[in-house]
């Protein structure tokens, strides 16, 4: 709809979600707020925020210069950045099994780029970097879970980062994207489908927490799976400049392959870690849903 600003568009979401979530917990208190959020915790939360900023940004960028089915393929090697930033945080431990894993996966994410007809490498880059930045926000998750002892629920984690990433956006938006929405005159600004967008940004992330309370961890990892499918599929569809070849699928089934792989060694491997396994997992999960609101 001619707003070509991903980092206004991405700041309007995560201010959007800071009120939404001030309300739901402070004014109407539906959802309460987890309690052990130190002035400490919360410094080290503005880490995660600032990556989550970067994902958010980088990740809508993209989407001007490559499909939306491109994008989500490139997104499938996000295991690998994972695993990688993790073994050098010393979160993981390098086997032979999960380095077959992440080369599967990474031959599935090539071959598919391969099979692309329209590639666009600034588009490359920039999904690249949300990936990265993605990778470090769980990655940084993780340690203050382990390291500081901190549970909280999607909402209450919302509540917290939201206003670190708006603040890491808005500096950014000033210099790249003000100048310009000012030079254009009069923005195209259309606040019934902005509003609209941002609450399924919202929504996204309490949905995650919703399944995950009625469901498991395996069953939240296989849906993103087939929503992975779900939106290749749906934007071949429904956009005109989105076209898939045989090596594209190709290439992706390869790569989504790898990615069950290693969401199913993750699962045996927590499931030997205690007999809560799903309950711990669950945790996990809802701090970090799989699906991020520019999504």
């Amino acid at each position: 709809m001619n707003f070509p600003y991903p980092l206004g568009l991405t700041l309007l979401h995560m201010v959007f979600s800071s009120v939404l979530c001030f309300i739901v917990t402070k004014v109407f208190k539906i959802i309460k707020l987890e309690e052990g959020m130190t002035l400490e915790l919360y410094t080290t939360s503005v880490s995660i925020g600032a990556m989550f900023a970067m994902t958010l940004w980088l990740g809508n960028t993209a989407y001007l210069y490559i499909s939306v089915a491109f994008a989500q393929m490139l997104k499938a090697i996000m295991p690998v950045a994972v695993f990688v930033l993790g073994v050098a945080a010393g979160l993981e431990m390098m086997s032979c099994r999960m380095l077959l894993i992440m080369s599967v996966i990474s031959f599935g994410v090539l071959v598919a780029s391969y099979g692309e007809i329209n590639i666009s490498w600034i588009g490359v880059v920039y999904q690249m970097g949300g990936v990265v930045g993605e990778a470090l926000r769980l990655i940084f998750m993780e340690i203050l879970v382990k390291r500081k002892g901190l549970k909280l629920n999607p909402v209450s984690v919302m509540y917290y980062i939201s206003p670190c990433s708006a603040i890491c956006l808005f500096i950014p938006w000033i210099f790249l994207e003000k100048p310009k929405m000012e030079a254009q005159g009069t923005w195209n600004f259309q606040p019934l489908v902005l509003t609209l967008n941002s609450l399924c940004t919202f929504a996204l992330n309490l949905s995650v927490f919703l399944v995950i309370s009625h469901t498991s961890a395996l069953t939240i990892r296989v849906a993103g799976v087939v929503k992975d499918w779900v939106v290749v599929l749906l934007s071949a569809i429904l956009f005109a400049d989105t076209k898939l070849t045989v090596i594209n699928l190709f290439g992706y089934a390869i790569a989504i392959a790898g990615v069950a792989a290693y969401n199913n060694h993750k699962l045996k491997k927590e499931a030997t870690r205690g007999g809560s396994s799903d309950s711990q997992d669950a945790e996990s999960v809802a701090l970090v849903p799989p699906a991020t609101p520019n999504r």
